[in-house]
């Protein structure tokens, strides 16, 4: 592998595994260099099962050798592994960009330790800073449910397919995803909340109060690691999700 930041990332990301594991494999370009690098360790000996969080992270990882399992079928996850479009400093981050985070999000609170990859250039000072929020939301009178995101200050937009502005962006479950432009926002946990209760609503992008730590590259190549401030039990494990 190559010797660029991403690479070393995911080689940093990879340490964290051990054989035995089971593990929740995240979506984007991030965690898709940390399943290629999965990947060479498995053809190498390491034993592990993954349980994807989208249908490409599902190719991808059979691409590279590394055996599936669903969430229906373990106990629980050792680890989990993926990126964020943003990362604030209590590593609350924000999802979505890659259109997987209803997965994502029951993978990651099934998981035991969950670690956030990213470059430095996804931290910033509060959520919403520099990337919109994705809402996935029932396709159904998606329209409707977008007056009622309007109605807490955002601002959504329909995402669009590849097929052009006519055909929306279908997510692996058949719903649509908005995107919500925000300002820096100032209770991330309130708006959540927020969200969650508009009828039409599957989920948002807010990951809150589950990771406890976070491998980010730089971009001289160095790896830091960041962990979490600690405020008692990880949401979705012991204290519950607080969803609908």
């Amino acid at each position: 592998m190559a010797d660029d930041p991403l690479s070393r990332l995911a080689r940093a990301a990879a340490d964290e595994v051990q054989s035995g594991m089971h593990l929740g494999l995240g979506t984007g370009s991030t965690a898709g260099a940390v399943i290629r690098e999965l990947g060479t360790r498995v053809v190498a000996g390491l034993a592990i099962s993954g349980v994807p969080t989208s249908e490409r992270t599902a190719r991808l990882a059979t691409e590279v050798g590394i055996p599936l399992t669903t969430l229906d079928a373990v106990d629980r996850l050792d680890l989990g592994i993926d990126g964020a479009d943003e990362i604030e400093p209590g590593l609350g981050a924000t999802k979505g960009l890659g259109g997987a985070l209803v997965r994502e999000r029951l993978v990651a609170l099934a998981c035991d330790d969950y670690l956030l990859v990213a470059a430095a250039a996804k931290l910033v000072p509060r959520l919403g800073s520099r990337a919109p929020l994705p809402v996935e939301v029932v396709r159904f009178g998606w329209r409707q449910t977008a007056v009622r995101l309007a109605a807490l200050g955002l601002r959504p937009n329909r995402r669009a397919g590849g097929d052009g502005l006519d055909d929306p962006y279908l997510t692996d479950g058949g719903n649509v995803i908005l995107d919500c432009g925000t300002d820096p926002i100032a209770d991330p946990t309130a708006l959540a909340d927020a969200v969650k209760a508009i009828h039409g609503v599957v989920d948002h992008g807010l990951f809150l109060g589950i990771a406890r730590r976070a491998l980010i590259a730089e971009p001289d190549g160095r790896v830091r690691a960041l962990r979490a401030p600690e405020h008692g039990p990880r949401v979705g494990r012991a204290s519950g999700d607080g969803g609908r």
